[in-house]
């Protein structure tokens, strides 16, 4: 059937033969490393499963030591809020390298009543965590808080899920 419009010609078919199905005996042989030039072992998995995995440092995300300053941080509730700080989204970042740790931190507002006196319990908290010897706390307005940047946890407590 061709109509004058159409540059190709349309044919209906009852049924089309199913295409045959790989076998992974046909592509070991057709694939024979005198074929492909490159011997391939068998189970070229092998050595990555033999691996043992790097241990992670302390401070990184994962290791004990940052794992630490995080349960710190969630134990830190802002007065206004039944919240922690870590999931109210306060905390934009947590750096550790050789047992001081730097922690970035917002407020809810720069007209938080607890603009002043957060920080210092931020640096006292974290501080206390074994193996950390010093802390500093990095408070920014750039970018600012937002609702968005709490955690579900939080927002399914604040009545906002």
């Amino acid at each position: 059937m061709s109509d004058d419009n159409t540059p190709f010609q349309i044919e209906e078919v009852a049924s089309v033969a199913p295409p045959p199905k790989a076998r992974v005996d046909d592509a070991a042989e057709a694939d024979t490393p005198a074929e492909t030039g490159a011997e391939r072992p068998r189970d070229y998995l092998s050595g990555f499963l033999a691996e043992k995995p790097v241990p992670l440092s302390g401070g990184e995300p994962g290791g004990a030591l940052y794992e630490g300053v995080i349960e710190a941080l969630k134990e830190i509730f802002d007065p206004e809020i039944p919240v922690n700080i870590y999931d109210l989204g306060l905390i934009y970042g947590v750096e550790i390298a050789d047992a001081h740790a730097v922690v970035t931190m917002t407020l809810t507002t720069p007209h938080c009543p607890v603009a002043e006196s957060m920080p210092g319990e931020v640096e006292l908290r974290v501080g206390a965590v074994p193996g950390v010897g010093s802390a500093e706390v990095n408070l920014v307005w750039d970018p600012p808080w937002d609702p968005q940047k709490m955690s579900d946890e939080a927002k399914l407590e604040l009545g906002m899920l």
